[in-house]
């Protein structure tokens, strides 16, 4: 059957704005059914729940992400919002067992802020922040102020407000987009002179990830104590639901760095904004494939995210030895697949085995084929 379908070949296309998007129509609130969508989602959740405290599984997520969300409308709240609620909508015509959810997404750089850095807006493009500090020492003696209190933490927490008041908060909703202390440092500290302080000054550069894993600890506080009981985890990106638990960190900065100094300098102060939130869980763009070893191995690691088609990253992940890593861990393997029904078929077989917790990220075009797949990838996932 999977023959009927047009094939797509497992390339990276440079000419697609967002290659993980899905062109949707959007809703204003008034419009929106939440009724509706929460007699879609509850027995999602329990779907998840099950799965969440399983030892071995799989699970089924069709993510709506919209590429307007994800780039220069990102600062508007009212436009993002309609958006969002516009792939909620569609989302339904979609068989899954992971529910979508709404974020107030604005930029990667939110915790930076707190380190006076600003962001810098490109006509048609998302956010982007420029370094500022020569050294990792020359940011441990600069002034720095909590995220909430910086324009950007302040904007998103309105977002965050706007979008319950709009919802009722009846509405799935997660945290904001979160980086790791190594991906916010190494975003915002020259790059040469960072990654030669993991050798020549590794004290300091401990101090610095301590620092913003606290930094990072206390906005999230925030930002779960406004959210309430709409709130989703691990949050932006990951398959996130109310029944999931742990912080998703975006950790893309990993591939710069050998494992031993990985482990000591950089996972101490991720694990630990992770552990005030149930654990963490990991995000790296790329291929991350010659650490996934160390990666399964982080304390309290609740789930790893990464791409397994070069159709969704150009730096995509090998399939090769993740069964044999993440079996029987009971870590969550989260695996994004853009690509036609029987790549992504052949890419779950190689990436499952019994003892697995796997969820698959799909993007199919439309509803049958989507089911399609889901049938496909349970049957496959027994």
């Amino acid at each position: 059957m999977a023959a009927d379908y047009n094939m797509m070949k497992d390339v990276f296309d440079n000419k697609l704005r967002d290659s993980q998007a899905t062109a949707v129509t959007p809703i204003s609130p008034e419009k929106f059914d939440i009724e509706e969508y929460a007699s879609y989602e509850a027995p999602l959740n329990e779907r998840c729940a099950r799965f969440w405290q399983g030892e071995s599984g799989v699970l089924v997520y069709r993510r709506m992400r919209v590429a307007e969300v994800f780039s220069s409308g990102s600062r508007d709240m009212q436009a993002s919002l309609a958006w969002q609620l516009g792939a909620l909508k569609e989302s339904m015509k979609f068989k899954a067992d992971v529910p979508n959810f709404l974020e107030p997404w604005y930029g990667l750089g939110v915790i930076a802020t707190a380190y006076g850095v600003d962001y810098v807006w490109a006509p048609g493009q998302a956010p982007a922040i420029e370094g500022k500090f020569a050294s990792t020492a020359d940011l441990l003696a600069a002034p720095f102020r909590p995220v909430a209190e910086t324009p950007v933490g302040r904007h998103n927490l309105e977002m965050i407000e706007y979008m319950l008041d709009k919802t009722g908060g009846r509405l799935p909703l997660s945290f904001c987009d979160l980086q790791s202390p190594l991906n916010t440092l190494s975003n915002i500290i020259d790059t040469s002179q960072f990654y030669m302080d993991f050798c020549l000054d590794p004290d300091t550069v401990k101090a610095a990830m301590d620092r913003t894993a606290d930094l990072i600890i206390d906005y999230t506080r925030l930002q779960q104590q406004l959210i309430g009981d709409a709130l989703v985890k691990p949050g932006h990106g990951f398959s996130s639901c109310r029944a999931f638990d742990g912080l998703g960190l975006s950790d893309d900065s990993v591939t710069m760095l050998p494992a031993d100094m990985y482990l000591d300098l950089a996972v101490p102060a991720m694990t630990k904004a992770g552990d005030a939130f149930g654990g963490t869980v990991f995000h790296s763009c790329g291929n991350w494939s010659d650490k996934k070893e160390v990666i399964a191995g982080i304390p309290n690691l609740r789930m790893a995210d990464g791409a397994f088609s070069l159709a969704t990253d150009p730096g995509a992940n090998p399939t090769e030895g993740y069964a044999d890593t993440f079996a029987s861990t009971g870590v969550v393997l989260n695996t994004r697949i853009v690509g036609d029904p029987e790549l992504v078929e052949s890419k779950v077989r190689e990436l499952w085995k019994p003892g697995m917790k796997l969820i698959v990220v799909t993007y199919c075009k439309t509803p049958e084929e989507q089911a399609y797949v889901y049938d496909r990838i349970h049957e496959i996932c027994q």
